[in-house]
Protein backbone atom coordinates (compact mmCIF):
# COMPACT_ATOMS: atom_id res chain seq x y z
CA UNK A 1 0.00 0.00 0.00
CA UNK A 2 1.61 2.98 -1.34
CA UNK A 3 0.58 6.45 1.41
CA UNK A 4 0.12 9.41 0.24
CA UNK A 5 -0.13 12.69 2.33
CA UNK A 6 -2.86 15.22 1.32
CA UNK A 7 -2.44 18.88 3.40
CA UNK A 8 -5.35 20.92 2.44
CA UNK A 9 -4.78 24.38 2.78
CA UNK A 10 -8.36 25.88 1.04
CA UNK A 11 -8.22 27.62 -2.08
CA UNK A 12 -10.57 27.55 -5.02
CA UNK A 13 -10.54 23.96 -5.34
CA UNK A 14 -12.39 23.80 -1.70
CA UNK A 15 -14.93 27.01 -2.42
CA UNK A 16 -18.87 26.35 -1.54
CA UNK A 17 -21.56 28.72 -3.47
CA UNK A 18 -23.54 30.73 -0.63
CA UNK A 19 -27.13 31.04 -0.90
CA UNK A 20 -26.51 33.92 1.42
CA UNK A 21 -23.95 35.74 0.10
CA UNK A 22 -23.76 35.17 -3.62
CA UNK A 23 -20.41 34.24 -3.55
CA UNK A 24 -18.12 31.68 -3.73
CA UNK A 25 -16.11 30.85 -0.16
CA UNK A 26 -13.84 28.60 1.55
CA UNK A 27 -16.42 27.78 4.61
CA UNK A 28 -16.08 23.85 4.73
CA UNK A 29 -14.06 21.19 3.69
CA UNK A 30 -14.77 18.94 0.80
CA UNK A 31 -11.53 17.85 -0.48
CA UNK A 32 -12.23 13.81 1.43
CA UNK A 33 -15.70 13.95 -0.44
CA UNK A 34 -13.66 13.87 -3.81
CA UNK A 35 -10.75 11.79 -2.82
CA UNK A 36 -13.76 8.90 -1.81
CA UNK A 37 -14.71 9.05 -5.70
CA UNK A 38 -11.54 8.26 -7.21
CA UNK A 39 -10.54 4.96 -7.75
CA UNK A 40 -6.57 4.58 -5.95
CA UNK A 41 -6.16 1.13 -5.49
CA UNK A 42 -2.90 0.58 -3.64
CA UNK A 43 -3.32 4.03 -2.43
CA UNK A 44 -3.70 5.41 1.26
CA UNK A 45 -4.66 9.36 1.20
CA UNK A 46 -4.26 10.54 4.45
CA UNK A 47 -5.64 13.91 4.47
CA UNK A 48 -4.71 17.24 7.03
CA UNK A 49 -6.49 20.07 6.95
CA UNK A 50 -4.41 23.25 7.68
CA UNK A 51 -6.26 26.24 6.40
CA UNK A 52 -9.13 26.85 4.31
CA UNK A 53 -8.68 30.17 3.03
CA UNK A 54 -7.87 31.68 -0.61
CA UNK A 55 -4.85 31.98 -1.02
CA UNK A 56 -4.53 36.01 -1.64
CA UNK A 57 -5.35 35.84 2.49
CA UNK A 58 -3.03 34.01 3.29
CA UNK A 59 -0.39 35.12 5.78
CA UNK A 60 3.31 34.35 6.49
CA UNK A 61 1.71 32.84 10.02
CA UNK A 62 -0.33 30.76 7.09
CA UNK A 63 2.56 29.62 5.10
CA UNK A 64 4.63 28.71 8.31
CA UNK A 65 1.83 25.94 9.32
CA UNK A 66 1.69 25.07 6.05
CA UNK A 67 5.52 24.33 6.15
CA UNK A 68 5.42 22.70 9.99
CA UNK A 69 2.62 20.31 8.64
CA UNK A 70 5.32 19.50 5.78
CA UNK A 71 7.96 18.69 7.71
CA UNK A 72 5.90 16.49 10.11
CA UNK A 73 4.50 14.48 7.67
CA UNK A 74 7.88 14.36 6.27
CA UNK A 75 9.33 12.19 8.94
CA UNK A 76 6.63 9.42 7.25
CA UNK A 77 8.65 9.01 4.06
CA UNK A 78 5.24 9.13 2.15
CA UNK A 79 4.87 12.35 -1.03
CA UNK A 80 2.82 15.06 0.00
CA UNK A 81 0.52 16.72 -2.48
CA UNK A 82 -1.00 19.94 -0.83
CA UNK A 83 -4.01 21.41 -1.94
CA UNK A 84 -3.67 25.32 -1.86
CA UNK A 85 -5.30 28.50 -3.96
CA UNK A 86 -3.82 29.46 -7.62
CA UNK A 87 -2.92 33.15 -6.85
CA UNK A 88 -0.47 32.24 -4.50
CA UNK A 89 0.89 28.49 -4.44
CA UNK A 90 4.24 29.99 -6.38
CA UNK A 91 4.97 31.64 -3.66
CA UNK A 92 4.01 29.16 -0.81
CA UNK A 93 5.93 26.66 -2.89
CA UNK A 94 8.82 28.62 -3.21
CA UNK A 95 8.84 29.47 0.26
CA UNK A 96 8.55 25.10 1.23
CA UNK A 97 11.31 25.13 -1.18
CA UNK A 98 13.86 27.61 0.47
CA UNK A 99 12.87 26.41 4.34
CA UNK A 100 12.91 22.43 3.83
CA UNK A 101 15.97 20.59 4.39
CA UNK A 102 17.86 19.40 1.71
CA UNK A 103 17.91 16.82 0.08
CA UNK A 104 14.04 15.75 0.25
CA UNK A 105 13.08 12.48 0.65
CA UNK A 106 10.06 12.85 -1.41
CA UNK A 107 7.98 15.01 -3.82
CA UNK A 108 6.00 17.54 -2.10
CA UNK A 109 3.41 18.74 -4.57
CA UNK A 110 1.09 21.88 -4.78
CA UNK A 111 -2.05 21.60 -6.87
CA UNK A 112 -5.57 23.68 -7.03
CA UNK A 113 -7.97 24.54 -9.35
CA UNK A 114 -9.32 27.53 -11.41
CA UNK A 115 -12.91 26.58 -10.76
CA UNK A 116 -14.15 25.19 -7.66
CA UNK A 117 -15.10 21.19 -7.11
CA UNK A 118 -18.35 20.40 -8.06
CA UNK A 119 -19.30 23.26 -10.05
CA UNK A 120 -19.52 22.71 -14.12
CA UNK A 121 -16.05 22.89 -15.75
CA UNK A 122 -13.62 22.38 -12.57
CA UNK A 123 -10.05 21.31 -13.03
CA UNK A 124 -9.98 20.45 -9.76
CA UNK A 125 -10.91 16.59 -10.18
CA UNK A 126 -8.40 16.51 -13.24
CA UNK A 127 -5.42 18.54 -10.91
CA UNK A 128 -6.06 16.50 -7.53
CA UNK A 129 -5.74 12.90 -9.72
CA UNK A 130 -2.66 14.07 -11.54
CA UNK A 131 -0.97 15.14 -8.38
CA UNK A 132 -1.69 11.89 -7.14
CA UNK A 133 -0.44 10.10 -9.71
CA UNK A 134 2.86 12.48 -9.84
CA UNK A 135 3.30 11.80 -6.18
CA UNK A 136 4.25 8.15 -7.11
CA UNK A 137 6.04 9.43 -10.19
CA UNK A 138 8.50 12.05 -9.23
CA UNK A 139 11.79 12.42 -8.20
CA UNK A 140 11.90 14.28 -4.34
CA UNK A 141 11.57 17.88 -4.73
CA UNK A 142 9.03 21.05 -4.98
CA UNK A 143 6.20 21.10 -7.88
CA UNK A 144 3.08 22.48 -9.13
CA UNK A 145 0.85 19.94 -11.22
CA UNK A 146 -1.82 21.77 -12.58
CA UNK A 147 -3.63 20.47 -16.08
CA UNK A 148 -1.74 17.85 -17.72
CA UNK A 149 1.07 19.79 -16.61
CA UNK A 150 4.53 19.52 -14.30
CA UNK A 151 6.58 22.10 -12.90
CA UNK A 152 9.59 22.48 -10.20
CA UNK A 153 8.59 25.39 -8.55
CA UNK A 154 11.32 27.71 -9.22
CA UNK A 155 10.50 27.66 -12.73
CA UNK A 156 6.59 28.48 -13.26
CA UNK A 157 4.20 31.16 -12.74
CA UNK A 158 0.60 31.59 -13.25
CA UNK A 159 -0.44 33.24 -16.49
CA UNK A 160 -3.80 35.26 -15.65
CA UNK A 161 -4.33 35.80 -19.01
CA UNK A 162 -4.11 31.93 -20.42
CA UNK A 163 -5.62 30.75 -17.20
CA UNK A 164 -2.96 28.29 -16.40
CA UNK A 165 0.46 28.07 -15.21
CA UNK A 166 3.09 28.25 -17.40
CA UNK A 167 6.71 27.85 -17.47
CA UNK A 168 9.20 30.67 -16.88
CA UNK A 169 12.15 28.98 -18.77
Amino acid sequence: MTRIHLISTGGTIEKIYSEQTGAVLNVEGKIERYLSRLRLPGTEIVTTRVLNKDSLDMTDHDRRDVLDAVREKLVDGAPIVISHGTDTMVETGRYLDRELAKPLSVPVILTGAMVPLGFEGTDGIQNLTESLLAAKLLAPGVYVVMHNQVFPVADVRKDRDLGTFVSTQ
